[in-house]
Protein backbone atom coordinates (compact mmCIF):
# COMPACT_ATOMS: atom_id res chain seq x y z
CA UNK A 1 0.00 0.00 0.00
CA UNK A 2 3.07 2.29 0.72
CA UNK A 3 4.66 1.47 -2.42
CA UNK A 4 1.69 2.33 -4.69
CA UNK A 5 1.05 5.99 -2.38
CA UNK A 6 4.89 6.59 -3.15
CA UNK A 7 4.51 5.77 -6.85
CA UNK A 8 1.50 7.54 -7.44
CA UNK A 9 2.87 10.51 -5.57
CA UNK A 10 5.97 11.11 -7.60
CA UNK A 11 4.12 10.21 -10.77
CA UNK A 12 1.93 13.07 -10.16
CA UNK A 13 4.93 15.73 -8.77
CA UNK A 14 6.30 16.28 -12.36
CA UNK A 15 3.14 16.42 -13.85
CA UNK A 16 1.43 19.33 -11.42
CA UNK A 17 5.12 21.40 -11.45
CA UNK A 18 5.65 24.42 -13.91
CA UNK A 19 9.24 25.54 -14.78
CA UNK A 20 10.33 28.82 -13.30
CA UNK A 21 10.04 31.64 -15.59
CA UNK A 22 13.34 32.98 -16.53
CA UNK A 23 14.91 36.78 -15.94
CA UNK A 24 13.80 38.32 -19.16
CA UNK A 25 16.46 41.47 -19.17
CA UNK A 26 20.11 40.13 -19.67
CA UNK A 27 22.19 42.96 -17.77
CA UNK A 28 24.63 43.75 -20.31
CA UNK A 29 23.13 46.98 -21.88
CA UNK A 30 21.46 49.79 -20.51
CA UNK A 31 18.67 49.39 -23.43
CA UNK A 32 16.25 47.19 -24.08
CA UNK A 33 14.27 47.12 -27.47
CA UNK A 34 10.93 44.59 -26.71
CA UNK A 35 9.84 43.40 -30.85
CA UNK A 36 6.28 41.78 -30.00
CA UNK A 37 3.83 40.48 -32.56
CA UNK A 38 3.15 37.38 -34.38
CA UNK A 39 5.81 38.36 -37.30
CA UNK A 40 9.05 38.62 -35.30
CA UNK A 41 7.47 36.83 -32.34
CA UNK A 42 7.72 38.59 -28.84
CA UNK A 43 11.56 38.68 -27.21
CA UNK A 44 13.44 41.48 -25.56
CA UNK A 45 16.94 42.23 -26.77
CA UNK A 46 19.66 43.99 -24.62
CA UNK A 47 22.15 44.88 -26.53
CA UNK A 48 21.80 49.12 -27.39
CA UNK A 49 24.32 51.42 -25.66
CA UNK A 50 21.48 54.05 -26.19
CA UNK A 51 18.14 55.23 -26.17
CA UNK A 52 18.83 56.64 -30.02
CA UNK A 53 20.41 53.23 -30.94
CA UNK A 54 17.49 51.35 -30.11
CA UNK A 55 14.83 53.64 -31.37
CA UNK A 56 16.86 52.97 -34.88
CA UNK A 57 16.66 49.22 -34.69
CA UNK A 58 12.89 49.75 -33.41
CA UNK A 59 11.86 52.02 -36.64
CA UNK A 60 9.54 50.78 -38.65
CA UNK A 61 8.84 47.65 -37.07
CA UNK A 62 6.50 46.51 -33.75
CA UNK A 63 9.16 46.96 -31.02
CA UNK A 64 9.82 49.77 -28.65
CA UNK A 65 12.53 50.55 -26.47
CA UNK A 66 12.92 50.21 -22.29
CA UNK A 67 15.12 50.98 -19.85
CA UNK A 68 16.91 47.97 -18.88
CA UNK A 69 15.91 47.48 -14.98
CA UNK A 70 18.78 44.72 -14.26
CA UNK A 71 21.77 47.07 -16.60
CA UNK A 72 24.74 46.85 -13.82
CA UNK A 73 26.76 49.77 -13.76
CA UNK A 74 30.07 49.83 -13.80
CA UNK A 75 31.02 53.19 -11.75
CA UNK A 76 28.23 52.07 -9.25
CA UNK A 77 29.59 51.58 -5.78
CA UNK A 78 28.10 49.02 -3.95
CA UNK A 79 26.60 50.60 -0.03
CA UNK A 80 28.86 49.16 3.05
CA UNK A 81 25.45 49.10 5.47
CA UNK A 82 26.95 51.53 7.49
CA UNK A 83 25.05 54.17 9.30
CA UNK A 84 27.08 57.73 9.40
CA UNK A 85 26.85 59.63 12.74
Amino acid sequence: MLKSALTAFVLAVPATSTPAPAQTYAPGAPVCLHVFGELEGERIDCVFTSFAQCQAAASGRPATCLINPYFAQAGARPTTGRRVR
